[in-house]
């Protein structure tokens, strides 16, 4: 498997990022061919040294890093991408990655 991890920073406006995330982003990126599985933090986001600046997380899940890089060559992955400064104020990360068990 392979996975995007998206890291979001403090929005300034938390309350207006939950409501766009939730009622715009979610469904357009979960129309990107071979997403497999899509997950989202729950609460806040901490490090064993307390609070951190991320917000959110978001796991995307994919069969393998070309799946990814297909996803994103799609119309629809280019419009999940353009859509992430429309909401994402505080900044986000994105990485990716292969997996493996272990």
């Amino acid at each position: 498997m392979a996975e995007i991890l998206v890291l979001y920073k403090t929005p300034k406006d938390p309350a207006a990022f939950d409501r766009y995330y939730a009622e715009t982003h979610i469904p357009l990126a979960k129309k990107m061919p071979g997403l497999r599985k899509y997950q989202v933090s729950k609460g806040t986001v901490a490090t064993p040294a307390g609070p951190s600046d991320v917000y959110l997380v978001a796991i995307l899940t994919f069969d393998n890093m070309a799946a990814i890089q297909s996803a994103f060559g799609s119309a629809e992955g280019k419009a999940a991408a353009a859509d992430l400064p429309k909401f994402a104020t505080g900044g986000a990360d994105l990485m990716f990655f292969d997996t493996r068990d272990v």
